[in-house]
This record gives structure tokens, C-alpha cells and sequence, in this order.
């Protein structure tokens, strides 16, 4: 795991996140019950800036990794005094790698259902071959050529084989926790590189236009009583592309309603048709540019 090399550790040595999710990573509910019982600790690595791992025997051999780096709530010197004289090593590494790591574990976890109550049956997850291929053609010219992309609402990751296809690998996202378990467990969403996390909350842990493109496929279906929800989504997901965004609909009057949204926010919007005889997916489309 992207972990075991950040601590410099063997690829046999287990290792967990103090976390559950990245709801938690941003309230660290398992991390101030810790700090306020403690933990019996026999080794300390500490990652420079960013957290610390450390050695439990009980019940079994594991790396704990703690981490306030997404978090309004720190840790404090006083409140990590006790570790200090544990640290036997100290590891550095770069945000995106460490961002990664965070994610291929929190993945691996949820793909390997450690935290699932229950699972429910699931038929076999099949991607449609007409919808990606659409996609492709749609996305070849409104893309750049290269940056980073994030990826809003990726449910299982049907449209983001799309862009794995043009030579992209994008950061796919979405807040339903089940759908990116299938999307992992076929093989359609990298660990490392997929998040479950409400969209609202990226602000939280990337700052403003730290993606070339924000993309976004098949959002909604937006209705009156729920576009003012979807329009912070959108907006705050928006607000992270340094270049465009792109957001594919199944009506006229959504992508409308998008774009207008934008276009007050002081974007260069349009609406592009991409209907065809299916009428079903990603028939229309906004464009969004910063001037």
C-alpha cells in the first residue's frame, strides 16, 4: 500500500486509518475518543506535517495513522505530548501523495466491507459500452489535453471509464458509499484515486482551482425543490477548477438551470445539445469557462 511506503515500512505490516471515512477524517471522532483515553503505543513515526502512525500490539500487530491535516480541529502539542518521546522515526512526504494514500486505504477498507453492518447482494456491475463511447466523443474536444480532473456525483464509475479511455485519472467522487464499493470491487474505480465525501465538502480538504476540470456526469435529476441543494454542489464543486467545468444532464431545462448559475458566479457558460435517438443519458451538456 501507498501507506506502507510513506512510513518506510515491509508491504506484510498492516496499517489503518484512525478514521473511517472522510466525513471522519474531517470531524475525527475516533481521534478525540483516543486522545482522551489514550492508546498503548510501543513505536512512533511520525510524518512531518501531517500525522503520525503508531505501533499497537493489542489485539493484533497494526499501524495506527492519525491524522488532523483535513480537519478544523488540531491536535495540539499538549494533547500529542505523549507520543514525543515514542517517535523513533520521521518520514516525509508531498500533500498528493499523502492525499492518495489516505484515499487507497479508506478504499481498500471499504472495497474489503471492514466497516459495512451488512451488504447487500449486488448483480454483476455492467458498464454500457453505447454511453461510454458517447461520452468519449462528447468529451475528446472540451477537454484539456492534461491536468488534473476531479469528478463529481461518479457513482460507480460507469462515465469515468471515459476518461480513463482519453488518458485521464481523474480524483471520481461521490457520497454514496455502496456505489463506489461496486465501482471498486469491478475494477472500474482506482483506490487511490476515489473518495466518498458529500461534494459540498471538498473545500475542506482542497483548496479553490486545485483541478484543471471539474467534471460532473449525469447529475441530478433536478427538480425545483432540490435545486437549491444541487446548486451549492454544483458551484462549490465549480469553485476547484482552476480552467472549466462539465456537467451532463438528461434535460434541457437542467442544463439551463446550471448554466445560469454559473453565469452569476462570472463564468462563460453554454448549454451544448447532445441528444440522440436513446434519449436517455447525458443529453444535454453545460460548459463552463472562467474568462
Amino acid at each position: 500500500m501507498l501507506l506502507n511506503r510513506i512510513l518506510e515500512l515491509d508491504d506484510l505490516e498492516s496499517i489503518l486509518l484512525a478514521e473511517e471515512s472522510w466525513q471522519d477524517l474531517l470531524d475525527l471522532p475516533v481521534t478525540d475518543q483516543i486522545l482522551k483515553d489514550g492508546l498503548d503505543a510501543d513505536d512512533v513515526i511520525e510524518i512531518k506535517g501531517l500525522g503520525y502512525a503508531l505501533h499497537l500490539q493489542d489485539p493484533a500487530p497494526i499501524w495506527l495513522v492519525i491524522t488532523d491535516r483535513y480537519s478544523g480541529r488540531k491536535i495540539s502539542p499538549q494533547e500529542a505530548e505523549g507520543w514525543q518521546s515514542l517517535i523513533k522515526r520521521r518520514v516525509e512526504t508531498g500533500e498528493e501523495e499523502f492525499l492518495l494514500a489516505i484515499n487507497e486505504c479508506l478504499s481498500l477498507s471499504l472495497a474489503g466491507e471492514l466497516f459495512c453492518q451488512s451488504c447487500l447482494p449486488q448483480a454483476e456491475l455492467h458498464y454500457v459500452e453505447e454511453r461510454i463511447e458517447r461520452l468519449e466523443h462528447l468529451l475528446l474536444p472540451l477537454l484539456p489535453e492534461e491536468g488534473s480532473l476531479l469528478e463529481i456525483c461518479c457513482g460507480s464509475g460507469v462515465a469515468t471509464q471515459a476518461l480513463l479511455r482519453l488518458g485521464h485519472r481523474p480524483i471520481s467522487m461521490d457520497s454514496d458509499r455502496c456505489e463506489v464499493c461496486q465501482g471498486l470491487k469491478a475494477g472500474g474505480l482506482e483506490p487511490e484515486k476515489s473518495m466518498v465525501l458529500d461534494a459540498r465538502q471538498l473545500s475542506s480538504i482542497f483548496p479553490p482551482r486545485s483541478f484543471r476540470a471539474v467534471l460532473g456526469f449525469m447529475v441530478g435529476l433536478i427538480e425545483d425543490f432540490n435545486w437549491p441543494a444541487w446548486r451549492e454542489i454544483l458551484l462549490r464543486s465549480a469553485a476547484l477548477a482552476e480552467e472549466r467545468a462539465i456537467f451532463t444532464v438528461y434535460t434541457q431545462k437542467e442544463a439551463e438551470l446550471i448554466a445560469r448559475a454559473l453565469q452569476g458566479e462570472g463564468w462563460k457558460a453554454e448549454v451544448i445539445d447532445n441528444r440522440d435517438s436513446k434519449g436517455i443519458y447525458d443529453q444535454w451538456a453545460c460548459l463552463a469557462l472562467r474568462p
